[in-house]
């Protein structure tokens, strides 16, 4: 999932990222929150919510189980620069094994930014 959308700035309501979860949680399946926009909202009515925020509100039964990966940027909405990579990602609820293999595949990909 994408939130906010990039280049329109359009943002999820609360309520469509709650489906969405629920959704996936019925569904077994796993949530990968593209939420490296945050910043470039085109609209003063509308706020951006995390779907760990969203995820945090939910039953025990969901909040607890439900896996998902979030992903943001300090290279694309904060500085605008994309040649500069930096960011992070966080996973929530996944299992130790494949918390492990996601690991070991960021260390063998660690090298210095490049300027854009």
């Amino acid at each position: 999932m994408i939130n906010p959308g990039n280049p329109t700035g359009a943002v999820l309501t609360e309520t469509c990222i709650e489906d969405i979860i629920r959704f996936c949680f019925d569904k077994k399946l796993v949530i990968l929150a593209d939420e490296v926009y945050q910043d470039n909202i085109h609209s003063l009515e509308r706020k951006f919510l995390s779907f760990n925020k969203v995820l945090s509100k939910l039953p025990e039964k969901i909040k607890e189980n439900q896996e998902l990966i979030s992903f943001h940027s300090v290279s694309k909405g904060m500085y605008g620069e994309c040649g500069l990579r930096g960011g992070y990602m966080e996973l929530k609820n996944i299992e130790d094994k494949a918390r492990m293999e996601v690991l070991k595949l960021q260390s063998i990909q660690l090298c210095s930014s490049t300027i854009g």
